[in-house]
């Protein structure tokens, strides 16, 4: 593979990762009121939830998914409902008072809630796929071996781990937990308003 080739790959994979969107909704959201062990979940499940799709990919599937719109059709109704039911649960959440604040915030999530809300926040968005379609029928050679691939696949998930542990990092560092402690309740309705519209958004196609 000619190293043009390369650069470019890795130009549009940081570019796609760093871009605003569900994924990064969700990091936020878990890590700001669940702390740095959730937001690491949710990261690794993003990371996980990428391999979905280069398992379709590399089996050759994502031919096939090109030329059956209803199968993106369906992909993206499934994705939407899936953001917009993430969203409608924290935007009817109870507000606790000080006191308790900390506990039901630290206790309502557990691990395997982290994990699976960041894997089929990604598995299940149609635009992720996408982007490995194009990705893969139009930057990647019919010659390039599946060897090779399989490194695009892995580095593609590596990034969506890097960028995303580094967001919870960062997000719930002790002096940025403490500057939005008080605001919490009020972060998750914003986040539970921003993946309904990142849902109905997708839904409609728009």
């Amino acid at each position: 593979m000619e190293w043009l080739t390369v650069v470019t790959i890795v130009s549009i994979v940081l570019l796609a990762v760093i871009s605003p969107g569900p994924d990064f909704a969700i990091t936020t959201r878990n890590s700001l009121l669940y702390g740095r062990r959730s937001g690491l979940l949710t990261a690794a499940g993003i990371a996980c939830g990428v391999s979905v799709h280069i398992l379709y990919t590399l089996s050759g599937l994502s031919y096939l998914m090109a030329q059956s719109l209803w199968l993106l059709e369906l992909l993206r109704y499934l994705g939407a409902a899936y953001l917009i039911w993430l969203g409608c649960q924290a935007f009817i959440s109870k507000k606790t008072d000080n006191i308790a604040r900390e506990e039901a915030y630290t206790s309502t999530l557990s691990d395997g809630n982290a994990f699976r809300t960041g894997f089929l926040c990604n598995a299940l968005n149609p635009k992720t796929a996408l982007f490995f379609i194009a990705l893969f029928t139009q930057v990647v050679t019919p010659g390039t071996g599946e060897m090779t691939q399989l490194l695009i696949g892995l580095f593609i998930s590596a990034a969506h781990l890097v960028w995303f542990a580094v967001v919870a990092i960062l997000l719930s560092h002790p002096r940025f937990q403490s500057r939005f402690e008080a605001a919490k309740h009020r972060i998750e309705k914003l986040t539970g308003l921003c993946l309904m519209g990142l849902g109905a958004k997708l839904g409609l196609n728009l």
